[in-house]
């Protein structure tokens, strides 16, 4: 059988006569992550600790998708570790990307947005032997998982591009395990073959996959369906851990060359395994969500079951861990990148609680069940617990207003449909509804149908083709860049900043950017890297072969990249690395002042504060931070004096490389979202402020000068932002400040402490002179009613007016109206208006008509709709917005037409 073609078991029968599955000891996910990594340890693997779901350093990514994400630059080569095997389990989300699980979730009992990625690594050490032997050693002899029920599928080859079929796998599972051949499948590409990117590491996989037995697949005997191994739509087989053998390059050519150094990178979903272990028929049956699930049941009042009831269940369950985890490590709700993902998945989630009866914020309210369920593997979530529920509280508040604004949309577009007759819901403000609005299409396809409409989804499906383009082109790198040209041989990127600005280095190698610069590699430099908020060192490197000049230091893996403007080739003459000193002292005086900041806002505010984001510039600092509420002027005050307090005690900083335990645990402050390694550099203000940080620093508190907030605003829910100077800088700002106070004085003639009540006093002489000058307006023009009415028309014995009119104000609009509505019997009046720049829509009805049940709000709703705004309001008068300016003048001109169709249906 070696060698010779299979048959997939697409194509083939499903073994049967199984039963669902049911394990002889039923083991919690707690103690299946424990014994996964326990399992390892014991064959040599280091445990390494999650990194964040917030990707560090990689464009390509929004979201950590797999375990291997943070050792990528050992793959790629750039990067190393002290240790050659590893085992962890890593938290990753999945919604959006080439990996999209979202619009799935909920609709089965498998796919998540966030799950937990047990993994095992070797880097050039062992390779598939091992990885076969001990993986089944674990799933069917520790674990006790039925070896009958166990399938492997290895890579069947690639005639078209000449890859062999993995022969050593497929021969192996046969030769280390008791599996039979029969149950060794052979897949291609798609499903057995793992690649990083278009060029890079990759390699055959082999994955092991569980029948769970019959009567487990819904699908089965429907529509011709089959089940079996990689069936779509098959519930019953269900893959469980996947090996990969990172034993490849491909280049941009597309030829395969075999790595030096091969790899193993497993992943298996916790998920799915404790499932299987636990005996479930679903992943949400498992007791990493029967947690979350009672405590949906407890805050909605509905019991979980079948249907849309079930589907809210599992939506809220999960969308509430990706979010938790993902504000935690330090995302935030917002319009782009990985802040949209969060923003459609919390509203995805808050849409679903209409199907439980919420209407009011509810999913905050969940995180301390998740927090109390993952708190012991996650330490960052408790740690976090208030932080994430005022996040996700504030997100749900916002998006209350926004769901019934869709609607409000959602009722204009139909309205409208209804008035043409066309039967058909447009595409384009399906999309509109979706992406806005947070609308799933199904309840866009289901609101639609009530109503008598069809969704177009020609339009939809394309708009969303065309958005998922955008998304990947956003998260792609701007192209390969050049290859590197090795000048000398020997190890690089020793960084020697800390204590020096000028160091004697070689070249080991540079590669041109393509805009007649080059990116420059030392034996050693003390050029720092942009990293930590800190921004990267200017300066330049000079020698016998020229002169560079260094616009920016980044890192690449362990390397650190120089990018230098000029000069020519780099050679292996012996060059000078010398970085620009007053900036870098510029830059230190703001990295300290940086940690000064955070210590005494928790000193002011609370410990809750954390830092959320930095940035350490020599012109100035940014420091993002969690906190509740806007802080009060008095507060930023004290900030600031607690700030200058402790340079004026000018405390030399004690600066020293620690365990990362030990650091924690004696009280060092740890940024949540950052990734450290075992061995940590803490930076401590003795009594005032200790962190973990790798960035440069002064020799004493003192050093700084002097400091200055220079503003404080909102950047998200939760989210703070503080902008301050400091040294020389903040002098100068406070010298220009004083400038201006004095300039104030002399024009005002008052003293300082008597400006702002003088200030205040002219401000309010010019408001009343405002409303005078509007009075005198209105007084010496007619109204131009009479005129406006002398244009009525009859509409199904309606008089109706519709016209566009000149008006300062909305008071003056409403007098206008208010004006017609007493001289009009029987009759509807829609007036449009230019207000301060803004299309603004009034529409009054007779009181006749109102006790008809003829109501204003539902009218200006629909002729705002013309022109993409919307309105409402009473039924005798209510007033709506025009967002397209140029359909404002049409929708005035449609009016009747609207008010036609309307009467119709209402006085019929």
């Amino acid at each position: 059988m070696r060698g010779r073609s299979r048959t997939p078991a697409a194509q083939r029968p499903a073994s049967g006569g199984f039963s669902p599955f049911l394990p002889a000891i039923v083991k919690s996910s707690a103690a299946i992550r424990d014994e996964f990594i326990a399992f390892f340890q014991e064959k040599g693997h280091k445990f390494v600790r999650s990194s964040p779901v917030v990707p560090q350093g990689d464009p390509t990514l929004l979201f950590i998708n797999a375990g291997m994400n943070q050792f990528k630059d050992v793959f790629l080569g750039t990067g190393t570790r002290d240790y050659n095997r590893a085992v962890n389990s890593q938290k990753c989300i999945r919604a959006s990307g080439k990996h999209n699980d979202l619009e799935d979730v909920g609709r089965d009992n498998y796919h998540h947005t966030f799950f937990e990625m047990l993994g095992n690594w070797s880097f050039g050490d062992y390779f598939k032997r091992e990885a076969i032997q001990w993986g089944w050693e674990l799933l069917v002899e520790r674990w006790g998982l039925d070896r009958e029920r166990v399938y492997a599928t290895v890579f069947g080859g690639n005639e078209a591009e000449g890859i062999e079929a993995d022969l050593e796998s497929e021969r192996l599972w046969s030769e280390v395990t008791p599996l039979p051949e029969a149950r060794v499948l052979r897949y291609g590409k798609e499903y057995n073959f793992w690649e990083m990117g278009d060029t890079g590491p990759c390699g055959p996989c082999s994955e092991v996959h569980y029948d769970l037995g019959e009567g487990t697949c819904p699908n089965a005997g429907r529509n011709g369906h089959r089940c079996g191994v990689n069936v779509a739509g098959c519930w019953r087989f269900v893959e469980l851990w996947n090996l990969v053998f990172i034993q490849f390059n491909r280049d941009a050519s597309g030829k395969l060359d075999p790595l030096p150094a091969q790899h193993v990178d497993t992943g298996m979903g916790l998920e799915r395994i404790a499932r299987v272990l636990q005996g479930k028929d679903s992943n949400y049956a498992t007791d990493l969500f029967t947690p979350l699930i009672a405590a949906i049941e407890e805050v909605t009042g509905h019991r979980d079951g079948a249907g849309e009831v079930g589907v809210a269940m599992r939506v809220i369950a999960d969308h509430l861990r990706a979010l938790s985890f993902a504000i935690a490590d330090g995302a935030i709700p917002s319009n782009e990148g990985r802040g949209y993902v969060l923003r459609r998945m919390l509203r995805r989630a808050a849409r679903f609680g209409r199907v439980l009866g919420m209407r009011e914020p509810f999913v905050y309210r969940l995180v301390p069940a998740l927090s109390r369920e993952m708190g012991r593997a996650f330490p960052e979530l408790p740690a976090q617990e208030r932080h994430v529920a005022s996040v996700i509280r504030a997100e749900e508040e916002s998006f209350g207003n926004t769901l019934d604004r869709g609607i409000e949309r959602f009722e204009q577009t139909a309205g409208q449909a209804r008035v043409r007759k066309a039967g058909v819901f447009p595409g384009a403000e399906a999309f509109k509804l979706y992406d806005t609005y947070g609308f799933p299409v199904d309840l866009t396809n289901l609101m639609a149908e009530e109503r008598g409409l069809t969704v177009e989804m020609e339009t939809f499906e394309a708009l969303m083709a065309e958005q998922r383009a955008k998304a990947k082109a956003a998260t792609q790198t701007a192209g390969e860049a050049e290859a590197w040209v090795r000048v000398s041989e020997g190890g690089d990127s020793e960084f020697t900043g800390y204590s020096s600005l000028q160091e004697q280095a070689a070249v080991r190698r540079y590669r041109p950017t393509g805009d007649g610069g080059w990116q420059v590699v030392l034996d050693r430099t003390p050029f720092y890297p942009e990293g930590g908020g800190q921004v990267g060192d200017q300066g330049r490197i000079f020698g016998e072969a020229g002169e560079w000049r260094v616009t920016d230091t980044i890192r690449e893996g362990d390397r650190i990249l120089h990018v230098c403007e000029g000069g020519a080739v780099p050679d292996g003459r012996p060059v000078t690395a010398e970085v620009d000193g007053p900036r870098r002292a510029r830059i230190t005086l703001n990295h300290t002042a940086t940690h000064l900041l955070h210590a005494a806002l928790r000193e002011e505010l609370g410990s809750q504060v954390n830092q959320a984001g930095s940035v350490v510039h020599p012109e100035h600092l940014r420091f993002d931070f969690t906190h509740f509420e806007r802080p009060d002027a008095a507060q930023l005050d004290a900030v600031e004096r607690r700030v200058n307090a402790q340079i004026r005690r000018n405390r030399a900083l004690e600066i020293f490389e620690t365990g990362y335990d030990d650091a924690v645990g004696a009280g060092v402050v740890a940024l949540f979202g950052e990734k450290y390694g075992d061995r940590v550099r803490v930076v401590r203000v003795d009594g005032f402020s200790q962190e973990l940080c790798g960035g440069c620093h002064v020799r004493a508190t003192g050093d700084i000068g002097t400091f200055k907030i220079v503003s404080e605003t909102g950047i998200a829910a939760g989210v703070r932002r503080i902008v301050a100077l400091s040294g020389e800088t903040a002098e100068t700002h406070i010298r220009e400040s004083l400038a201006v106070l004095e300039q104030l004085k002399s024009r005002l003639n008052a003293p300082a402490e008597e400006l702002g009540t003088k200030l205040e006093r002219l401000l309010e002489e010019k408001r009343q002179l405002e409303k005078e000058v509007q009075a005198l307006k209105r007084a010496s023009r007619s109204d131009g009613t009479e005129e406006i009415l002398q244009g009525a028309r009859s509409v199904r014995g309606v008089n109706v007016v519709a016209a566009q009119v000149e008006a300062a104000s909305l008071d003056e609009l409403r007098a206008m109206a208010d004006s017609i509505r007493k001289q009009l019997k029987n009759g509807v009046a829609v007036l449009g208006a230019l207000v301060q720049g803004k299309a603004t829509l009034l529409t009054t009805v007779s009181e006749d008509l109102v006790r008809r049940d003829v109501k204003a709000g539902e009218i200006v709703k629909l002729v705002a709709g013309l022109a993409d705004g919307r309105g409402g309001g009473p039924p005798h008068m209510a007033t709506g917005g025009a967002k397209d300016l140029e359909k404002f003048p049409h929708a005035i001109e449609r009016a009747p037409e609207v008010i036609d169709s309307y009467l119709e249906r209402v006085l019929s």
